[in-house]
């Protein structure tokens, strides 16, 4: 078995399940955070990589099984008990070698001059590795891609620990220049909460934890000493229902972060979810766009890092001089925020309780840009200044009807009914299709840096 060093294999079964194909060189089919991976579909005459349809029908498992390709690398099994393998070589390259020299092309001629086909398999996850390094890329960027592919693996999958025998550089976590970074959690979701607090603390991020208010506990005498009513008239856009308990419970969660930042007096605050995934190199992108703001002192209230953008007819509008940011449009989900202290006191001052939707319902109102002027109506002030990074820095880990999926705002009650059980999320799935998946790329290209010379460099493979 080869295995790059960097390559994490997650599938206790996946050497049973190569040596069950009863292949000479099979690998297993492992994931990145783009289209690469370890095997090519193509291969041209003088042997560089070739673009071939088949590669994005395997990589994305539209067919499952296990194809013969003409190249595998990084991780894959060697049969040896099969007499072609003696043939297999890395060095010297074969007699009849023309093309470039380079170890994995090397070995694929190896192969074929051997007559072995080479095989791929996707019909498991069978585990992670990291792109490959530009040649103008540094070692940290080396550094960043591993820690990527660790937390990335973490969604499905438990920590990958460090051997007892490998040193560990410590880690040193901070708040990123924010007076204060909350995580919003049910205490009831300590899953959610051991990944979060362990994606984290590998990218070297300090939190607070936020123990969220549960909807399923919250009962008619608590909603009515609190009074809270629903906003006359609201229905969810999707399923046509009134406001859930478990929605009641996001929207207190967050306004109790609100509260703190008021009394605090905390100038700028990140609110995170504990089920979103996070983009590579987070935390440095971040840092610079609150960098950015600062330096053209721009005037934010609330700045996006994670939502679902709308269908809008016309892209955000690019802020100036700020990369990687746009004015915010109506937008859905509330994965996560940068709020200022300004914006938190807009947010409370609007005395929500007694006219109260979803919090990710709520934000649009207030910043006025909700499609549904009834609602807009019974919020006097809507001037909060909202902003959200393009593309966006946070997603959430599952969607609607995915394996996986958990939603403690759909499955739930109704407001003002505990006996009116809302399961909206399973019964009613083909609804979830109207929302769609976030897109990773910027909608709103003028938000973008302009490409540089090396962006635009080839590689060998689907980088």
């Amino acid at each position: 078995m080869f295995i790059d060093v960097d390559n994490f294999l997650t599938n206790p079964q996946t050497l049973n399940l190569l040596i069950a194909e009863n292949k000479t060189v099979v690998a297993p089919m492992l994931e990145s955070r783009g289209l690469y991976s370890n095997f090519w579909c193509g291969i041209t005459p003088q042997g560089f990589y070739k673009r071939t349809p088949d590669y994005l029908q395997i990589r994305e498992w539209k067919r499952l099984g296990c194809f013969p390709v003409p190249m595998v690398h990084s991780t894959f099994l060697i049969d040896l008990r099969k007499e072609a393998s003696d043939k297999l070589m890395f060095y010297p390259p074969h007699q009849d070698y023309t093309w470039t020299f380079d170890d994995i092309i090397v070995f694929a001629f190896s192969s074929r001059q051997a007559g072995i086909q080479m095989h791929l398999c996707n019909r498991e996850h069978y585990g992670y590795l990291p792109i490959p390094l530009k040649p103008h890329q540094t070692l940290q960027e080396d550094i960043e891609n591993l820690i990527h592919v660790q937390i990335e693996a973490m969604i499905d999958h438990p920590p990958m620990e460090p051997s007892q025998f490998v040193s560990v550089v410590p880690k040193y976590p901070d708040k990123m220049g924010f007076n204060e970074i909350f995580m919003i959690n049910l205490k009831r979701r300590k899953d959610r909460r051991d990944r979060m607090l362990r994606t984290l603390y590998e990218q070297e991020i300090e939190v607070k934890i936020v123990e969220a208010v549960d909807g399923k506990a919250l009962n008619t005498s608590q909603l009515k000493a609190l009074n809270i009513e629903m906003l006359p008239g609201y229905r969810d856009p999707y399923s046509s229902r009134p406001l859930t308990r478990g929605e009641i419970g996001c929207f207190l969660s967050h306004y109790s972060v609100w509260k703190e930042v008021i009394d605090r007096e905390l100038e700028k605050t990140l609110v995170i979810e504990d089920d979103v995934r996070f983009e590579h190199q987070f935390k440095k992108k971040l840092t610079k766009l609150m960098d950015d703001i600062d330096r053209v002192q721009l005037d934010w209230e609330l700045i996006y890092i994670g939502r679902k953008r709308m269908q809008l007819k016309e892209p955000e509008k690019a802020v100036p001089n700020v990369v990687n940011l746009v004015e915010a449009d109506y937008s859905y989900w509330t994965l996560g925020y940068v709020i200022s202290l300004e914006g938190a006191q807009k947010l409370v001052g609007a005395n929500p309780f007694g006219k109260m939707l979803p919090v990710d319902e709520f934000l649009p109102i207030m910043y006025n840009k909700h499609p549904v002027a009834e609602y807009m109506e019974h919020y006097e002030s809507r001037d909060l200044k909202a902003f959200s990074a393009e593309p966006l820095l946070i997603y959430p880990t599952h969607y609607t009807g995915q394996p996986g999926y958990l939603s403690d705002t759909e499955t739930s009650t109704i407001w003002d009914n505990e006996t009116v059980a809302t399961d909206w999320d399973r019964t009613h799935a083909w609804k979830s299709r109207k929302q769609g998946h976030i897109y990773r790329n910027a909608k709103n290209t003028e938000a973008l840096p302009p490409p540089t010379s090396l962006d635009t460099v080839p590689s060998r493979d689907e980088l």
